[in-house]
């Protein structure tokens, strides 16, 4: 990197932590301070009722107040990875930075506190004397010996977790790692020789975490800056490393690497040399965690070893150890069941949910994070990637079960498997929203075809849905690009052993397809050598066929291309089966809850009628999502204050409505405040017929529908749902380029109910 370059990155750092605000960390009310009631409920003298339920019950605290997702990271920055003794203030950037690393992967709340305070025995005692304000503590960049000092008297003292990261979480990544390395190279635990560099912290935890799981003590040979840690040897030495000393004669790094099936590198940089690597046995394991530059750079180990398998400290080489991995996810299981500490059963289960989601297949969400790595399980993937989604999930109920099982849980859970939905849902926004229409779409095994199967969003979709769901997924596009797509991605479905396919370029169906489409089309101006082409190139109009001949029960398309492109062939074929496209629906997932936006996409200016039809249709698809419809018609004016275009269409839409009396609170013509506000609402219409906030508008333009649903998505992180296609009965949906492999997986699930269950 050069002198610009590097300028350039220190700039961009430091802009980082000063713009737009100072930091990284702000502190956000949970409940609203809008009016003098809920001052006295906040504080005085309604505070004075949670105050006295803590008094009598202690355990209430995680009822009443934030403890029980409250997280303090402590340092005293006597051990700052990478700059040393650097002191509290100057530590107080990563100090905050690991606070939002705990909120951002696990939603956990976290104070970072950073003490002028050299002696363990004082730093322990301010840390114990925190235990009120806190659920669990962290322990951050605290030099050696002084941590163990420092972590031992607060676990004694304190009656919640207190977890040295430095130490514990290097040590769970490292017993990942080596757990799926042994899986690769066909070794045990109880069976290799480890050769260790670093005496720190992090070094001896790791190799106790090693011990833990079968590697023989005789078989641990541990080196720092003086060489060789053996028996009588004086110098820098402490309890800690004289655990692991060697009755020996060998003093140095190179005489004792002969042999090692495993190098742990926790010290320096160009440590291990490529001379030394070359003693070590067949397909060595090599662990350069020094950061930034390790003990051996990757191409330096395989130029004497092609066959190594290697982990570093660093992004920008495979299977980087990286205790983000750990924290966010062993805190998260530990406050969840009120854990008194976090002991080895809890540390042991975390390696096994990491390791174990190493060999899953890759999620869709770690592969858009790390755009073209490789994450298939092997020796360039043997831990999961700091962005996978499911880790929140799988780790974390991994943890509180252990927890539970080992008897440290003062708040054991009762129905685990909601606890795990929940955890779900605190990654995926959709996950509760859609339960009860992945509920209703296991009541059948529904046939969903996917116009554009060669996707790679597709491709993993299809994973998705066959891991997830009871449907059937079937992929139009070419076997070998789709079978070798899905290796490249690391996912297990093969074309014809677990999807079906249908080759455009070649199917045995052909003929039937091309003649079928040919009589639907024939006095549309569509010649047989029209549809024969077609029916090669549209794959669109392939799905919609298969649907109309009974061979798929849904069409999912539009990946790519325009959305009324591809309306034209559903209405060309599915119209012919009496199905009428009444209008797109998005689902839009705020941190409020859904606000679904109609018609998005199929009408550009409905009519009356057409908008009384958008909203019956909207209604009934709302209520599929467990979701009771309150329906806004929204317009320029508001109730009959101005004559204008979309007033008039809403005014005699309500008028329709009024007339058919449908079973669901609908209101207008309205302006958007007034449909979202209820008080701006009752002031310009006392006593109108809709209570609350409306959960559903609609629009007399698609232009300003799609406009909402835009803004909402990309100015106010909504999540979108959709566009559900309404009025083809469940037979064909059309999504947008922009969507995701889970939001096509939701979409698979509304395709998947079966039509008499919402119709």
């Amino acid at each position: 990197m050069t002198d610009q370059s590097n300028d350039a990155a220190r700039q961009a750092a430091l802009d980082y932590h000063e713009f737009p605000r100072p930091g990284k960390l702000e502190i956000r009310a949970t409940k609203p301070m809008a009016n003098g009631r809920d001052l006295s409920r906040a504080y005085s003298p309604g505070v004075a009722e949670a105050c006295l339920e803590i008094k009598a019950d202690p355990t209430n605290a995680a009822r009443f107040t934030g403890r029980g997702n409250l997280v303090a990271v402590v340092s005293n920055g006597t051990a700052v990875l990478g700059l040393g003794d650097i002191g509290g203030l100057a530590s107080k950037p990563v100090m905050e930075g690991k606070a939002v690393l705990f909120k951002k992967f696990a939603g956990i709340n976290c104070f970072d506190i950073e003490l002028n305070e050299r002696d363990p025995e004082k730093l322990a005692e301010i840390v114990c004397a925190l235990e009120p304000t806190f659920g669990a503590v962290n322990l951050e960049d605290i030099k050696a010996p002084d941590c163990f000092i420092v972590e031992k008297i607060c676990k004694e003292r304190m009656n919640i977790p207190v977890f040295h990261d430095d130490q514990h979480g290097t040590a769970i990544v490292v017993g990942a790692a080596a757990k799926n390395a042994l899986h690769v190279a066909g070794k045990a635990f109880e069976d290799i020789k480890i050769v260790s560099t670093g005496g720190g912290a992090a070094g001896i935890a790791c190799l106790d975490m090693l011990m833990k799981m079968g590697v023989k003590r005789e078989n641990i040979w541990l080196c720092d800056v003086h060489g060789l840690v053996y028996e009588g040897r004086e110098q820098d030495m402490n309890p800690q490393k004289a655990a692991y000393a060697q009755k020996t004669d060998k003093r140095t790094l190179g005489e004792v690497i002969d042999g090692a099936d495993l190098f742990l590198g926790l010290s320096g940089p160009n440590v291990l040399k490529p001379e030394m690597v070359a003693k070590m046995t067949k397909q060595p394991i090599i662990f350069a965690l020094a950061n930034p530059h390790p003990e051996i750079m990757p191409d330096a180990a395989r130029a004497v070893a092609p066959d190594a398998i290697i982990a570093t400290g660093r992004s920008d080489y495979p299977n980087q150890v990286n205790n983000v991995l750990c924290f966010p996810f062993i805190f998260r299981g530990a406050l969840d069941v009120g854990a008194r500490e976090i002991n080895d059963e809890m540390k042991l289960a975390c390696i096994d949910g990491l390791a174990e989601l190493a060999r899953a297949t890759s999620s869709a969400e770690a592969a858009a994070a790390y755009h073209g790595e490789s994450m298939n399980f092997g020796p360039d993937y043997l831990i999961p990637k700091a962005f996978d989604p499911r880790l929140v999930s799988v780790v974390s109920s991994a943890v509180a079960l252990a927890a539970m099982k080992s008897g440290v849980a003062e708040r054991p859970i009762e129905d685990f498997e909601g606890y795990r939905d929940r955890l779900n849902q605190s990654v995926f926004k959709s996950a509760l929203l859609m339960r009860p229409v992945f509920e209703a779409a296991r009541t059948a095994s529904r046939r969903i075809v996917f116009a554009e199967g060669e996707d790679e969003r597709v491709l993993r979709a299809a994973q998705a849905i066959l891991e997830e769901t009871t449907d059937n997924p079937i992929l139009i596009g070419r076997p070998e690009v789709i079978e070798t797509r899905c290796e490249r991605l690391g996912l297990t479905i093969r074309p014809e052993r677990d999807v079906d396919i249908v080759n455009p370029e070649n199917d045995p169906r052909y003929r039937d397809y091309w003649t079928t489409y040919h009589e639907l089309m024939a006095r549309s101006g569509v010649t047989p050598d029209l549809a024969r082409a077609i029916m090669r190139t549209n794959t669109t109009a392939i799905g919609a066929v298969m649907v109309h001949r009974g061979d798929a029960d849904s069409l999912i398309c539009g990946t790519f291309g325009q959305y009324r492109w591809h309306l034209k062939y559903l209405q060309d074929v599915l119209g012919r089966d009496g199905l009428r496209p009444q209008g797109a629906l998005s689902m839009m997932i705020m941190e409020d809850g859904p606000l679904f936006i109609a018609d998005t996409h199929v009408r550009s200016e409905p009519t009356p009628e057409q908008l009384a039809e958008t909203a019956i249709g909207a209604a009934r698809h709302v209520r599929r999502f467990g979701v009771t419809p309150n329906i806004a018609l929204c317009a320029h004016s508001q109730f009959g204050n101005l004559d204008c275009d979309t007033g008039t269409k809403m005014r005699r839409a309500i008028e329709i409505l009024d007339q058919k009396g449908v079973d669901f609170c609908y209101e207008g013509e309205m302006n958007i405040d007034s449909a979202l506000d209820p008080a701006i609402r009752e002031r310009i219409l006392p006593g109108n017929r809709m209570k609350g906030a409306a959960n559903t508008l609609i629009f007399a333009h698609a232009d300003a529908a799609s406009g909402v649903r835009n803004i909402l998505k990309m100015k106010a992180n909504g999540l979108e749902i959709g566009p559900i296609l309404m009025g083809m009965g469940n037979r064909a949906h059309i999504v947008t380029p922009s969507i995701t492999p889970r939001g096509l997986l939701n979409m698979a699930a509304i395709a998947g109910t079966p039509v008499s269950i919402y119709g």
